[in-house]
Formats: structure tokens, C-alpha cells, sequence
């Protein structure tokens, strides 16, 4: 089994499975280098949904 890493949103740094409690982290992710760009990731997935006309339906 491969191994999964988090992004853990009280100490701000990846960690492994056996990290804090599921509420607060992202992932799972494939590396810890993935992991560790989680908040970038999450940046830009919002920014293209904010600019995606097909979730901007209230215009």
C-alpha cells in the first residue's frame, strides 16, 4: 500500500496518515510535496470556480 499524506491546518505542514484528527487536514495527497501544496492548490481551484460562468449563475 502506497503511502498517503495530509495537510495538517493547526501545525501548517504536511504530515503522514497517523496525523492529526481528520477535521483538520486536507487530503489525502500521493507525497508530501503534494501535501505541502495544498493551500496553493485550494487558491487556485477557488479562483477557477469564482471565474467558471457555469458557477456564476446568479448573473
Amino acid at each position: 500500500m502506497s503511502e498517503r499524506w495530509f495537510y495538517c491546518l493547526v501545525h501548517h505542514r504536511p504530515e503522514p496518515q497517523e496525523g492529526c484528527k481528520p477535521a483538520d487536514r486536507l487530503g489525502p495527497y500521493i507525497s508530501e510535496a503534494e501535501a505541502a501544496r495544498a493551500l496553493e492548490k485550494v487558491k487556485e481551484r477557488n479562483e477557477a470556480w469564482d471565474n467558471d460562468p457555469r458557477w456564476n449563475d446568479l448573473t
